[in-house]
C-alpha cells in the first residue's frame, strides 16, 4: 500500500511539473525542436532545471541503505548501445518531433486535452504491444 501511495504522489507531482512546465503541450515541444525557424528555448531550461534535483537525489540514493518505500532499490544496469536501443532512440525522436508528445506529457495530457491526445495514446500502447509480441 505504501509503494502504491508513493507511485501515485510521484506520478502526480510529475504530471504536475509536466503541466507547469510547458512540455505537455505539443506546440511547445514542437517549438523547442525548431532549431531553424521560430525556436523556443523555454525547454532547455526545464531540462536543465530538472538536472540539479536529480543530481541530488542520485547523491541522496547512494547514502540510503534502501528506499523508503520498498526493501531494495531497482536501478538499470549498464546497456552498451545496440542496434535495438539505437533504432528504439530514433523512433522515440521522430514521434517527438511529430506529434510534439512522449509518454510522460501524452498520459499527463489525457487529464487535460483527452481527445486530441487518444490517437497518440493508442498508438503509443499498439506499439508496446507489438513490441511484446516481437521480442517474444
Amino acid at each position: 500500500m505504501k509503494q502504491n501511495l508513493t507511485a501515485l504522489a510521484a506520478g502526480l507531482l510529475f504530471g504536475a511539473g509536466l503541466a507547469f512546465s510547458g512540455m505537455a503541450d505539443p506546440a511547445r515541444v514542437q517549438g523547442f525542436l525548431d532549431l531553424f525557424g521560430n525556436w523556443d528555448p523555454t525547454l532547455a531550461f526545464v531540462m536543465g532545471g530538472a538536472m540539479i534535483p536529480m543530481a541530488l537525489a542520485w547523491l541522496v540514493q547512494r547514502r540510503m541503505a534502501s528506499p523508503l518505500a520498498v526493501s531494495k532499490f531497482s536501478l538499470p544496469g549498464t546497456v552498451q548501445l545496440d542496434r535495438p536501443l539505437a533504432v528504439g532512440a530514433v523512433l522515440f525522436g521522430m514521434g517527438w518531433g511529430i506529434a510534439g508528445l512522449c509518454p510522460g506529457p501524452a498520459i499527463a495530457d489525457l487529464g487535460i486535452a483527452p481527445l486530441a491526445v487518444l490517437p497518440f495514446v493508442g498508438a503509443m500502447f499498439a506499439g508496446m504491444a507489438l513490441h511484446r509480441v516481437l521480442t517474444r
